[in-house]
């Protein structure tokens, strides 16, 4: 019997081979599907190759895969940085998405995003035909939340003690008052009660909201009968013992941010303020305040 000589290769060296052959192919794919490119030193494609908000990382074997690091986060960052620290002050211009572009490296769709953000934030404002803007910071007036709760508008009073010139309007209705604000008066959610809205504005702009709801007798009907709220209620032989606020912050409806002309990104302060004759509420109010234009402020007698 003869015995040939046999040869054999070994797994590993067959999975070395198999390797080295696809680690081949997928490089020559590479050169003749995206021309090779040259990866940044940060790891990002150059802009003509399309880095939207991505960066590319390096495999162990070299090969380029994409991450989920916004790049555009880089721009809002700097760019918010510059705002804070006034180098961009209020009315500077705000690069363009070109300019941005390049500044940056990133892509077209990543500087718009990064400007989307920052109007979103109210940081930036977009004029049309002209670009984008840092926005104004006007000085933040303040409400005295104790003072002149015997006048028929102390928000109004408040600010014309500050020397601002304010309007209101107003309109009555019967309505419903749902389970929040039946939760709030302790009244069936089926009760009608009389809800007033008041738009005040200063020197003719929008600065302040309320709806006011009441039991129905002790409404005002007219304007002659719109005096203070305490006084009104004393007039009823009720007489207020407290005042309760409860404030937080939120992001405006869109019917509120058309009332009082909200810029992007601004969120309101809303009070939800309670009269309390003993242990039982008589009046409550949604205020709703701009948050960039008043601070509140409270005093706590001790």
């Amino acid at each position: 019997m003869c015995s040939g000589v046999h040869t054999s290769t070994t797994s590993t060296e067959q999975s070395v081979a198999l390797t080295s052959a696809l680690q081949g192919f997928l490089d020559n794919f590479r050169r003749r599907k995206v021309g090779a490119p040259s990866v940044l030193d940060d790891g990002r494609l150059p802009v003509e190759y399309g880095n939207i908000g991505h960066r590319l990382t390096r495999t162990p074997r070299d090969g380029l895969v994409a991450t989920s690091d916004p790049v555009y986060l880089r721009v809002v960052e700097d760019i918010r940085r510059q705002i804070t620290d006034g180098t961009l002050p209020p009315g500077a211009p705000i690069p363009s998405r070109a300019q941005l572009t390049r500044k940056y490296q990133v892509g077209e769709t990543a500087a718009r995003h990064a400007l989307r953000v920052l109007a979103g934030e109210g940081l930036i404002i977009g004029r049309v035909g002209s670009g984008h803007y840092v926005r104004e910071r006007p000085a933040l007036s303040p409400l005295h939340r104790w003072r002149f709760l015997d006048h028929p508008a102390p928000f109004a009073a408040d600010l014309q003690s500050q020397g601002r010139r304010v309007t209101w309007d107003w309109h009555s209705e019967p309505a419903e008052a749902g389970p929040d604000i039946g939760r709030r008066l302790r009244l069936d959610e089926s009760t009608t009660l009389t809800r007033t809205h008041y738009v005040f504005r200063g020197d003719g702009r929008p600065l302040q909201l309320v709806t006011s709801y009441e039991p129905l007798e002790f409404a005002a009907h007219n304007e002659e009968e719109r005096r203070s709220l305490v006084a009104r209620m004393y007039a009823h032989g009720i007489k207020i013992t407290e005042v309760v606020e409860s404030v937080h912050t939120r992001v405006p409806r869109p019917t509120e941010s058309d009332a009082l002309d909200l810029p992007a990104g601004v969120h309101i302060l809303h009070i939800e303020r309670t009269h309390w004759a003993g242990d039982r509420p008589v009046e409550t109010s949604d205020i709703v305040i701009p948050g960039d234009r008043f601070r509140i402020m409270y005093s706590m007698p001790v």
